[in-house]
């Protein structure tokens, strides 16, 4: 019987959006989303500015409540879910960090907090944290205060944090934004040993950039809908798309219809 169980959870979609709407004050900015991420995949959300990717991500993590529509995480309607150790999430990169006197091993223990008891940090936990600060390679900045690092190194450490809790589901808003190349390279090369570890990753991305290899399925967004869910059409390897309304020529014809307890 619980293997039985066990096999069901496992082919569960780990996020399954439904017919989703959502404004921003009076704006419609998701029409009727459909959006399913299953287990192992690379899910790279793909628009315009203004196409609602960074909407639908936060709709997810529920930051952006729903006015229609269903949302559900690992086979759990949201409503009920829990778990959100099982998730890590980077937001959009921000300086919201700026300015606070702490260490760069202090940020990424935080992220570690949803699998503590009372915020106590366990030697699983330390091993966890320094797990993720090797894999962005800021490991020997670990004593050092965020505020005396670059923007490309900062977003490795909000990275990090995300990364501490093991999650089994990773959602990144825009992690290559604003980052240079090598400190893009190096995030890509964690990103890339996390997917080997088998985590399920959601990303929002301006460009697919050095992430391109890891990219199993694309989701393109235009005007709150969704025009393409397949693989990633070949005009968007090499050009960004942001800044313009372009979406690739045969996406219209591949249509389908389409609270937090995270630490941001």
């Amino acid at each position: 019987m619980e293997s039985t169980a066990a096999a069901t959870a496992a082919e569960q979609p780990v996020i399954s959006l439904r017919g989703a709407t959502a404004t921003l004050g009076s704006r419609p900015v998701l029409r009727g989303v459909d959006l399913t991420v299953r287990r192992g995949e690379v899910v790279a959300l793909l628009g315009a500015n203004g196409s609602g990717k960074s909407t639908a991500v936060r709709a997810v993590v529920g930051q952006v409540p729903l006015s229609a529509g269903t949302l559900s995480l690992f086979g759990t309607d949201f409503k009920r879910f829990r778990q959100w150790s099982r998730i890590g999430y980077v937001p959009q990169r921000t300086t919201a960090a700026s300015g606070v006197p702490a260490t760069v091993r202090e940020v990424v223990s935080a992220g570690r907090l949803a699998r503590t008891r009372f915020g106590i940090l366990r030697k699983d936990d330390r091993k966890a944290v320094e797990r993720a600060l090797a894999l962005v390679d800021m490991d020997g900045y670990a004593d050092a205060s965020v505020n005396a690092l670059s923007g490309g190194q900062h977003q490795r450490v909000l990275i990090a944090r995300a990364l501490a809790v093991e999650p089994e589901l990773l959602i990144m808003d825009e992690p290559m934004a604003g980052v240079d190349l090598a400190n893009q390279e190096v995030l890509a090369n964690a990103l890339r040993r996390q997917v080997e570890a088998g985590t399920t990753v959601l990303l929002v991305l301006h460009e697919l950039g050095p992430l391109e290899p890891l990219i199993g399925r694309a989701v393109v967004l235009r005007d709150g809908c969704v025009m393409h869910d397949g693989p990633p059409p070949e005009a968007l390897g090499q050009h960004a798309l942001p800044g313009h309304d372009h979406v690739h020529p045969h996406a219209a014809h591949d249509a389908e219809p389409i609270r937090t307890g995270l630490l941001s």
